[in-house]
């Protein structure tokens, strides 16, 4: 039975999820990645074909005010063109998006004039057919307004297992509620929990030679909450395989 100080804890970190995805904040949005968005597959959370990953084509790459050296993987935004700042809107229109991408800076350039993903701006770079839902194409850049909000996923999440022996890196995907991992465990059929260590992005690694167990992972997301994984991948799994959950937030 969890403690009282537990559910304390796990309550007000809720509370402050809750109370952040009420607040709208002003930044900027330009778009990449093509009118198919095929450039914008891969990207620095690692999650490869974002199609595969459950993600799709409403994606965008996040400046480093907000990318959070890859803690912000995952995270779901609501973004809004401000039509009171510019002509280039479209009418009430709105759009959610994952971060999947890292929008690095560019120092070469000023930050209002090329140098978009400078820091400390808090930017988006959209796929294309996303920007497209609340701009024209023609605008380039627009001034936006932001918030985040919980992830609603379909189906269950995701666990693509790469490395070699005594090396497994996972990258889980498809992740709903909060949508950004905070922690991650993995288990052996033969092994008892074992902590994971953040490689990149959404990428997970452990240090244990796992091959010919099969493979359980505990998953928990920035507002504290915890989903366990029993038995994702069977005994026979590979490097490179992805194995789907059941469970989700």
């Amino acid at each position: 039975m969890e403690s009282p100080s537990l559910l304390l804890l796990i309550t007000l970190l809720a509370f402050a999820f809750k109370a952040s995805v009420a607040q709208w904040t002003p930044a900027f949005a330009t778009f990449y990645g093509g009118s198919d968005a095929s450039d914008t597959m891969g990207g620095a959370c690692g999650y490869g074909n974002l199609y595969n990953a459950g993600y799709g084509v409403n994606s965008a790459a996040l400046s480093t005010a907000l990318f959070n050296n890859g803690a912000s993987c995952g995270m779901c935004f609501t973004i809004t063109c401000d039509a009171s700042k510019t002509q280039s809107c479209k009418q009430g229109t709105s759009i959610t998006i994952t971060a999947t991408n890292f929008c690095p800076p560019n120092y070469a350039l000023a930050s209002d004039n090329g140098g978009w993903c400078n820091p400390p701006r808090q930017h988006f770079d959209m796929s294309q057919p996303a920007w497209e839902t609340i701009a024209v194409y023609q605008a380039g850049i627009v001034p936006v307004n932001y918030r985040r909000v919980p992830c609603q996923r379909s189906g269950g999440m995701r666990f693509t297992i790469n490395g070699n022996d005594y090396f497994e890196l996972v990258t889980v995907a498809n992740v709903g509620g909060s949508g950004v991992v905070s922690q991650m465990w993995i288990k052996g059929s033969k092994t008892d929990w074992m902590v994971m260590s953040r490689n990149w992005g959404a990428s997970w690694q452990s240090n244990a030679y796992l091959n010919g167990q099969s493979l359980s992972f505990k998953v928990q997301t920035d507002d504290g909450r915890v989903v366990m994984a029993d038995n994702v991948a069977p005994y026979n799994w590979w490097f490179g395989a992805t194995y789907t959950s059941w469970q989700q937030f």
